[in-house]
């Protein structure tokens, strides 16, 4: 194997080109991003970046080394595995004889490129210079993006609404974290609105929830991604009923090409976390140079948001049912660690603002069975 092309400048992409080298990988590495920038962390752009805390130049990771090749303004339109090549949008065929498939996802856009998102610096950068401007938000989506982006306006002063069609956080923590979060949202001045007859969109200011009509200087969409997987169809890798790419335990689709990061689907389902990013990345890469010698990827499902003066820490599967051990701290004052065991003998633990070492938390959570407690 003398030439590995990583499509994808995501930190997936990043993760599994320095993986590769990491594992002894010698050959020509090529990484092909269709954006213009090095390569940057999506964390801060809901948050320090959003409110000009912090400059763009904040995001950005370090760059890789000299003996990876990172092409930006590289788009690939189609794969064909037959022939082992990547054709690019400029018309150019780049042949390989390793893949890593790290496109991600892109933001979903209910009305039309248009609609103000928070997807990449560039996203950032626009929303940005528009909220610096504006007295009020409708976000519309209440997971972490679309919480964290209705907590950031808030800092800036801006009256904000967030509206979806469920309670907001419900379906990713549960009924009792997601309340807990939605209070200390609420306490922060964020209004929500659920709407479970539907949301329309009618311009660039109003929004319909219902026999309502919401007004806001600004609409942001937080609605969820979809995997950029257009550029494969026809290649003959499996994608399923969401367009994520179907990869096995060890991130491999096809002969000679793995996959990692928003873009994977895997038992069903696709990850998109950061953590779940670069251990795939990590995985990837070693399926690639190792073949069948290789581990399976296990997942480490460790996840963290920042929202309405609360830091939420977990490791350990979502969502949660029922009410949770307090090992320490205070729910009362939103600063506890927190546990829920499940049937299965594992645990997903949780802290908010609570200060602990990411390793404890994980020793905590993150899936390890954990001995049930002791009768009398």
């Amino acid at each position: 194997m003398n030439r590995v092309v990583v499509v994808g400048g995501s930190v997936a992409g990043l993760t599994a080109a320095q993986s590769l080298r990491a594992e002894g990988f010698d050959g020509q590495l090529v990484v092909l991003s269709e954006e213009p920038h090095p390569p940057y962390s999506r964390v801060p752009l809901s948050k320090g970046v959003l409110d000009g805390r912090e400059p763009a130049e904040s995001a950005l990771l370090p760059l890789p080394g000299d003996d990876i090749e990172w092409r930006t303004g590289a788009r690939a339109v189609r794969l064909d595995t037959r022939g082992r090549t990547v054709l690019l949008d400029d018309g150019t065929r780049l042949p390989y004889n390793g893949l890593v498939v790290a496109t991600g996802a892109r933001a979903r856009r209910p009305t039309g490129d248009t609609d103000l998102v928070v997807r990449t610096l560039d996203d950032a950068r626009v929303l940005s210079a528009r909220l610096a401007t504006a007295r009020s938000a409708i976000v519309l989506g209440g997971g972490f993006l679309g919480m964290e982006v209705a907590s950031t306006c808030r800092t800036l002063g801006l009256d904000v609404t967030v509206v979806d069609l469920v309670p907001p956080l419900l379906r990713l923590l549960g009924p009792w974290l997601a309340d807990l979060a939605v209070a200390a949202a609420r306490d922060h001045g964020v209004r929500v609105r659920v709407a479970p007859d539907g949301v329309n969109v009618l311009g660039d200011h109003r929004v319909r929830c219902g026999e309502s009509v919401l007004e806001a200087d600004v609409i942001v969409c937080a609605v969820g991604d979809v995997p950029n997987t257009e550029w494969l169809r026809g290649s003959g890798l499996s994608l399923d009923a969401g367009g994520g790419l179907i990869a096995d335990s060890c991130c491999h689709v096809a002969p000679g090409v793995v996959a990692a990061g928003d873009v994977v689907s895997r038992l069903g389902r696709r990850t998109p976390h950061w953590t779940n990013a670069v251990e795939q990345g990590r995985a990837a890469a070693a399926s690639l140079l190792h073949g069948e010698s290789a581990r399976a990827y296990r997942p480490d499902p460790y996840f963290w948001t920042e929202q309405s003066k609360l830091s939420i820490k977990i490791s350990g599967e979502l969502p949660l049912t029922g009410s949770p051990e307090v090992l320490a701290g205070s729910v009362d004052d939103r600063s506890a660690l927190l546990r829920w065991r499940h049937d299965d003998g594992t645990a997903t633990a949780v802290a908010v603002n609570h200060r602990l070492p990411v390793i404890k938390l994980k020793r905590l959570g993150a899936g390890v069975p954990t001995p049930a407690p002791a009768r009398a």
